[in-house]
């Protein structure tokens, strides 16, 4: 009997450490569950201006610019997904756009290719270009990776400016009217509803990519590519896969805004637009799913509102984008987050 008191008050030991242990896992699960909500939840009120914003549109002018926040904001959302979170910098991200452009353009006119398969195939031709080119450009850092994703970008927009016979080089071309189940897709209103839910979508699964293991990963690798190693995180691997998604983000753009003007031109991948979308991310505010939506909606809306002004409407955009950068630092929406006592959304 002495010889098993003991061993029973090991075991019982064993049970309670066991229990315990059981208990904390399951006390961490409910909190990334609540988290994830939380973050989730942050959507609500993008829900509810998509829904309330068509009562107030008085033409549909209105839901053109509205579905335009919604296509840049799906561009800069991707964007935002490379240098918010992992801190890659890319000025040559339009290239992308280019690609996914001229998939829905080329694919159907030349390849009898129907325009639903031409958009999926573009996004996988963006994916497959980003993954052989990021391999080796994700090797530089800062202001040297700025400098050959400029390059790569520079290169795509001249490829689309020679190439005439299939893109039709300077002037562009033409793009088919995209037919969803015998239902040809177009009006303004139509196209609005079709990319807000496709930002949703986007939001959604970039937030769920955010609160992951890889999201951790990767804010790992924006505050310390060393330290990240040390923690024995695949740094290549994380770079080269958010890269990935990064480009198939902003290629869907490139199809939705080629599909909704029904006409493309090489400007589509120039540089210009390029630094259009860093600087959506970077007004919006680096990091945040929402803010990619507000820094488009500035860069979309603004100039349409500052046509009043003629000839002086790019000097007062340019002063308000710089009364923005002064006072507010992080960006919009983490600037007012943080003003407001919220979090970053």
């Amino acid at each position: 009997m002495s010889m098993l008191a003991p061993l029973e008050r090991f075991r019982l030991l064993q049970r309670r450490r066991l229990a315990a242990a059981g208990a904390s896992k399951s006390i961490l699960l409910d909190r990334f569950r609540l988290l994830r909500r939380r973050r989730l939840i942050s959507l609500v009120p993008i829900v509810a201006i998509v829904i309330i914003l068509p009562l107030l549109f008085s033409s549909a002018y209105y839901y053109r610019v509205a579905a335009l926040v919604f296509l840049f904001g799906i561009a800069a959302l991707g964007l935002n997904l490379l240098m918010g979170f992992a801190g890659q910098v890319s000025l040559g991200h339009a290239g992308f756009m280019g690609i996914g452009a001229y998939a829905v353009a080329i694919g159907p006119t030349a390849f009898g290719i129907p325009p639903v398969l031409s958009f999926i195939l573009g996004a996988l031709l963006s994916a497959l270009v980003a993954f052989v080119v990021g391999r080796p450009i994700l090797r530089l850092k800062e202001h040297y990776l700025a400098v050959a994703t400029l390059g790569f970008g520079i290169l795509l927009a001249i490829v689309f400016t020679n190439e005439a016979n299939w893109t039709g080089g300077p002037d562009g071309m033409a793009v088919p009217q995209l037919i969803l189940f015998n239902w040809p897709l177009r009006g303004a209103a139509v196209w609005y509803w079709i990319l807000a839910v496709s930002f949703l979508v986007g939001a959604v699964i970039a937030l769920n990519l955010i609160n992951s293991p890889t999201g951790r990963a990767l804010r790992a690798i924006h505050d310390s590519e060393v330290a990240a190693r040390v923690l024995g995180i695949d740094v290549a691997q994380k770079k080269l896969m958010i890269f990935v998604i990064s480009a198939v983000y902003t290629s869907i753009a490139g199809s939705y805004l080629a599909l909704l003007d029904g006409y493309i031109t090489p400007q589509i991948s120039g540089f210009l637009r390029s630094i259009e979308l860093v600087a959506m991310v970077v007004l919006g505010g680096m990091g945040s799913v929402a803010g990619s939506l507000v820094g488009a909606a500035v860069l979309v809306i603004l100039p349409q509102a500052l046509t009043l002004f003629d000839e002086y409407e790019h000097v007062v955009l340019g002063l308000i984008v710089m009364g923005v950068m002064i006072f507010l630092r992080a960006g919009i929406v983490p600037s007012l987050a943080a003003a407001f006592g919220g979090g970053r959304s």
